[in-house]
C-alpha cells in the first residue's frame, strides 16, 4: 500500500503537471537524480554494510579527483604482479561495501579489483547522479588506473557501465574493458522513465518534458542509452546475469539481449532476487570465470539456450 508521502507526491505532481508540465518536469528531474542517504538507516542494511566494511578493511581507500567530482575507490590488490584489472560498479543507493563478496571473489580468482563509489554514493562527492555523471566517474577512474581488462556492474551500475563503454556521452571518453558483465540491470532506459513516472504520478505531458529535459542534461537522446544496440556495436563478450524473481528490475530487461550476438551469454540466478544476487556464490563464480577467462584459459563456450536456462 502506498505511504501517505507517496500519495501526496503523486497528487502534487498530477496537479502541477496539468498546470505546468515544464515546471513539473524540472521538479521531477531533481527528484529522479537525487541520491539516497549514503549510510544505511534500517537494521538489516546496517548489518550488511558493517559486514561488507569488515571484509574490505584491508582494501586501499583512494579518493580520485575529477574535473567536477571526487570519486571514492577501494583497490583490492592481487597476489600476482601482472593480474588482470577488474572494475566493479554498484547500483542506485548502494556503495562498495555491498559488493564486498563479489570484489573478493574476483580477487580470489586472480584479479586486481577496483570498486567504485558512484557520485552521490559512499565516499564520493555530491548528492545527485545521472548516467552522464556515472560515465564521467568511470572515465576519471580509468584515467588513473585503466585501462581495465574487465568490468561488472549491478542494477543501475550495469546500465551505466554499458552506456559508458558505448561512449554515449559527448566529451566523455568511452570506458574500455575487454569483457563486461551486468547483473540485475535495466537495458532500456525508457522503461526506467516509465516506472518512475508511474511511481510519482506524472502526466503524459510531464513525462515527455522530463525525457526532453534529461536528454538536454546528459547530451544525447535516450535511444543512445539503449544497452542492447550498444552491446551489438561493441562486439565484446558480455555476460547478462538476472533472476526471474527480481522484483525491482524485470527479467524482460535481460531477455532483450537474447539473440543479439554469439558473444552475449545469459546466466539465470533464479531465486536470488535483486539484491542477494550480487553475493550469491554461484553468481560470483560465474562472473569471475567469464570475466577472467582470457587470463585463466577458460573458453567462453556456447551461450546457454534461453529455454534451457529460463522459463521464458
Amino acid at each position: 500500500m502506498p505511504s501517505f508521502a507517496d500519495k501526496v507526491t503523486r497528487f502534487g505532481f498530477s496537479r502541477l503537471g496539468r498546470i505546468s508540465p515544464e515546471l513539473a518536469s524540472q521538479l521531477a528531474l531533481t527528484l529522479f537524480c537525487r541520491t539516497p542517504a549514503k549510510r544505511p538507516k534500517v537494521a538489516k542494511a546496517k548489518a550488511t554494510f558493517a559486514e561488507g566494511a569488515r571484509k574490505l578493511a584491508q582494501a586501499e581507500k583512494i579518493l580520485v579527483q575529477g574535473p567536477e567530482m571526487t570519486i571514492g575507490v577501494q583497490r583490492i590488490a592481487a597476489s600476482g604482479c601482472s593480474a588482470p584489472r577488474v572494475l566493479v560498479i554498484h547500483g542506485w543507493g548502494s556503495r562498495a561495501e555491498y559488493l564486498a563478496d563479489m570484489a573478493l571473489g574476483l580477487r580470489d580468482a586472480g584479479a586486481e579489483v577496483f570498486v567504485v563509489d558512484l557520485p552521490g554514493h559512499g565516499r564520493s562527492s555530491g548528492r545527485r547522479l545521472d548516467m552522464r555523471m556515472a560515465a564521467e566517474a568511470m572515465a576519471t577512474v580509468q584515467e588513473r588506473f585503466g585501462p581495465f581488462d574487465a568490468a561488472v556492474g549491478h542494477s543501475f551500475g550495469g546500465a551505466a557501465l554499458m552506456t559508458a563503454a558505448g561512449g554515449s556521452f559527448p566529451g566523455i571518453p568511452a570506458l574500455y574493458a575487454g569483457r563486461l558483465a551486468v547483473i540485475g540491470s535495466p537495458s532500456r532506459i525508457e522503461d526506467v522513465f516509465d516506472g518512475f513516472s508511474w511511481m510519482v504520478g506524472l502526466t503524459k505531458a510531464t513525462q515527455r518534458a522530463l525525457v526532453d529535459r534529461t536528454q538536454r542534461l546528459v547530451g544525447c537522446g535516450v535511444d543512445a542509452l539503449d544497452c542492447v544496440p550498444i552491446a551489438l556495436r561493441l562486439g565484446k563478450p558480455l555476460l547478462v546475469v538476472h533472476a526471474e524473481d527480481d522484483k525491482e528490475v524485470s527479467a524482460a530487461q535481460a531477455k532483450r539481449y537474447v539473440g543479439v550476438s554469439d558473444l552475449v551469454r545469459h546466466y539465470w540466478a533464479n531465486g536470488q532476487g535483486h539484491r542477494r544476487i550480487v553475493s550469491a556464490p554461484g553468481v560470483i563464480s560465474e562472473v569471475s570465470a567469464f570475466l577472467l577467462s582470457d587470463h585463466l584459459a577458460v573458453g567462453l563456450g556456447n551461450p546457454l539456450p534461453l529455454r534451457a536456462a529460463s522459463s521464458y
